[in-house]
């Protein structure tokens, strides 16, 4: 009779132990989400790639997801908004209808383009990248890096990661961690 309460006993503490470590584990994911809720501008320093506030982007040539080839020197002349992701990211996911309801309503007026290059080397394939941009109705530029040559040279390590750029083309801010509307326009009005 004791070893069988003993054994309801430390079977009861072992599932205590698992469900506190299961509560704990999701609310440090959600806090690490909330944690970037919007994101935040990083400092970063001049590379030879030309990265540094001030600094002309560099240019890069990609493919969309619709088939068309462009380079970011097609966008001289605008506002560019560039944003890495990929279609697993929650942060991601959260900006992504923000970004399109912005390219929607708002881009034209304030003569800017949003580039939302998918990371497609870090993403779980053409299948899920599809599903994603049909899922949120997305519209925007959407060039795929699928050598992840452009995430390098932009050191996009964590995502989203998002660059301003005014219209003479050179690097103005970069942001990591996802964007509302509000931060998105305020970033465009300190641009040429």
């Amino acid at each position: 009779m004791v070893k069988k309460s003993l054994g309801l006993l430390l079977l009861a503490v072992l599932i205590t132990v698992v469900i506190v470590g299961v509560v704990q584990s999701n609310l440090s994911k959600t806090e690490q989400i909330n944690d970037f809720r919007l994101g935040t501008e990083v400092d970063f320093l001049p590379t030879e790639e030309g990265l540094g506030i001030g600094q002309v982007a560099p240019d890069f040539e990609l493919t969309t997801i619709d088939g068309e080839v462009i380079r970011l020197s097609d966008y001289r002349g605008k506002k560019v908004f560039l944003n890495f992701w990929t279609s697993w990211c929650p942060p991601c996911r959260a900006e992504m209808p923000i970004m399109q309801n912005y390219h929607e309503n708002d881009a034209e007026a304030n003569n800017m383009e949003i580039i939302a290059v998918n990371l497609t080397s870090k993403d779980n394939g053409m299948r899920a990248i599809k599903e994603f941009v049909e899922e949120f109705g997305l519209t925007m530029t959407m060039p795929l890096d699928t050598e992840g040559t452009v995430e390098k040279t932009y050191q996009s390590i964590a995502i989203p990661t998002s660059y301003t750029i005014d219209t003479e083309g050179r690097v103005q801010k970069k942001i990591v961690g996802p964007l509302n509307k509000e931060l998105i326009q305020e970033q465009m009005d300190k641009l040429d």
